[in-house]
């Protein structure tokens, strides 16, 4: 791959010899890294924490994950279950829920899929945004139903699919429990 790369750079091109198979393809990959480039280019301004090499590779991954229309959905972009799928394999998560609220705050005209926009976008906070910006992204994974609170209930509901179960002879909802008020009054004292 690199030697191929070099000879693209380094050799003169020599459109006389292509027959026209070769020339289509060639003319087809040169339109291909103008619209790469129309859509980094557009990115970048949204994308602020990557610069636009690091966009047009995500861009290119995005493209390599093999997403692609469906029956279900006309839109290009990953699905539910290919979005889950990366978050497992590449950030080790794997508890169900979270995973789901990851998806939807990276979903964001919640259309199903996350399109390469909504990826670049996604990363951009989830690997690189500010303190600020992850607290935001944090606390929408946290809100459950999206009202601009995190209830007691959606508190419980999030520290129990996330905590590891310990065996032990207490309830491990009263626990979580315990846990949630003691975190409440922490929040309210300060």
């Amino acid at each position: 791959l690199l030697t191929n790369w070099l000879e693209c750079i380094l050799l003169p091109r020599q459109p006389r010899g292509l027959r026209a198979g070769e020339a289509a393809a060639e003319a087809g990959e040169e339109m291909n890294r103008k619209k790469l480039q129309k859509v980094a280019d557009s990115l970048c301004k949204t994308a602020k924490h990557f610069n636009k090499f690091e966009v047009e590779c995500l861009i290119k991954l995005f493209n390599n994950l093999g997403v692609e229309p469906s029956e279900r959905h006309a839109v290009v972009g990953l699905d539910r279950n290919s979005f889950r799928n990366i978050l497992h394999v590449t950030f080790g998560m794997t508890d169900d829920m979270i995973m789901d609220r990851v998806f939807r705050a990276f979903d964001k005209d919640n259309d199903s899929c996350v399109s390469v926009t909504e990826w670049v976008e996604g990363l951009s906070i989830f690997l690189r945004g500010t303190l600020e910006e992850k607290m935001k992204y944090c606390f929408d994974v946290y809100d459950l139903n999206g009202d601009g609170y995190i209830s007691r209930e959606e508190m419980f509901h999030m520290l129990k699919n996330s905590l590891l179960k310990q065996p032990s002879e207490e309830d491990p909802d009263e626990g979580i429990k315990d846990l949630v008020e003691i975190t409440l009054k922490k929040m309210v004292s300060n």
